[in-house]
């Protein structure tokens, strides 16, 4: 499973929403669950699942599924 993959799954578990309701071009816009409590509860899901540490000052940024795979391609 790569980077991308990994990713939809983690947000898609993490927002309780089906699979194949998440991909790519996915985003805090298109999402109405993925709100500020939501936002930081991906990222502790996702320091978890990709063992990185996300900074705080990154979360603002990271409101896409596109977005986050790139930080972590980037940044693991």
């Amino acid at each position: 499973m790569n980077t991308l993959e990994q990713v939809i799954e983690t947000v898609a578990d993490t927002l309780s929403l089906p699979l194949s309701s998440v991909n790519e071009a996915s985003s805090a816009d298109s999402i109405a669950l993925w709100d500020s409590l939501a936002q930081v509860n991906l990222m502790i899901a996702l320091e978890q699942v990709f063992d990185i540490q996300v900074e705080v000052e990154d979360f603002v940024g990271l409101t896409s599924v596109k977005t986050i795979a790139a930080f972590i391609d980037n940044n693991s």
